[in-house]
Parts: structure tokens; sequence; C-alpha cells
């Protein structure tokens, strides 16, 4: 019961504060059309133009700064959407050192160099490569029918970050088989 007490005594409060609001509102607009009235018919037509003026040039300004806000905003989208495509078709050149040094940080074992050069040629359809390390160098040496392969497989090595010191290729005459020795270094 003292709850609904309290509820209707600040209901009456609210109501009484909004009264006085609205009194006063009243007077203010009462005291502004005694002025306007008091005013010469001239002075009220310049006063009239000069708020249709205001009202169009704020109107106007914040109507334009509002179009240029969202003309920004989609441009700004548009140029984030475009990043995240270019980033999604650059997810093949990522060099593979950059990985494999954050993955040792991060504590995965690095693969050796001759068994990640193997790898690489394993998923470029190349089998049977004869892959040995030779210091910080390491050797391959692979016979493969497609020069198609062979140049995919070889541009990989490079993207992953390896370069050739040493590079030989030959195509068998008979069979058509296109030979590759090769000496590479990360």
């Amino acid at each position: 019961m003292k709850l609904l007490q309290r509820r209707a005594k600040s209901r009456a409060k609210d109501s009484s504060s909004a009264n006085v609001l609205s009194e006063r509102m009243n007077s203010y607009q009462n005291m502004l059309w005694t002025r306007w009235q008091a005013l010469p018919p001239r002075d009220q037509v310049a006063l009239g133009i000069l708020l249709v003026f205001l009202l169009l040039f704020v109107g106007g300004y914040g109507g334009y700064s509002v179009h240029q806000a969202a003309k920004d905003s989609k441009s700004d989208y548009q140029e984030q959407v475009a990043d995240y495509f270019w980033l999604r078709t650059q997810a093949g050149n990522i060099n593979s050192n950059a990985l494999s040094a954050a993955n040792t940080q991060s504590g995965d074992a690095e693969m050796p160099p001759a068994s990640s050069v193997s790898s690489l040629l394993n998923a470029s359809s190349i089998n049977n490569a004869q892959v040995v390390a030779a210091g910080d160098a390491v050797q391959l040496s692979f016979t493969h029918p497609s020069q198609a392969v062979v140049s995919a497989a070889l541009g990989k090595l490079e993207q992953q970050g390896w370069q050739f010191t040493q590079l030989s290729m030959q195509q068998d005459l008979a069979t058509k088989a296109i030979q590759v020795q090769a000496t590479v270094v990360s």
C-alpha cells in the first residue's frame, strides 16, 4: 500500500513539473506573439524572409552534410570490400618462411628444408622427386612429362621464398619428358 502511495505522489510531482513547463512555454509563446504583433508590417515581412532563408540554409546544409557523410561511408565500405577480396586473392602468395617463423615463435616445430621442398613438389603433382639437403641449400631432381606442371612447381617454390642458385632443364626428345635439376636456398 505504501508503494502505491509513493507512486501516486511521484506521478503527481511529475505532472505538476510538466504543468509548470507547459505554462512557461505558453507564456513565452504569448510574449513572442505580442512582440510580433507590435512590429510594423515591413519588419514582419523582413523577419519572415530572413526566417525562411535561415530554414532553407540550415536545412540545405544539413541535408548536404548528411549526404556527404553517407557518400563517404559508402566509399569507405567499398574500399574495405575491395581490400578484403584483394587479400583473398593474395592468399597463395604468402611467404612460407614468414609463416614458419611465426609457427616457430608460437611453439610449432619447423620442417627441415628438404622436407619442405619435397612436400611442395608433391603438392604440385610431382612424385618421385629426389630431394637432398646440402648444407643451407637443397638439391632437387625430377622428371615430369608436362611443362605446365613443372613451371607451376618451380613458381610455387619461388613464391614460398626459395631462390634458385642453379637450374638445369632438359627435354628428352623421345618421351618429351622434362628433366629438372636445381639447387635452391631459402
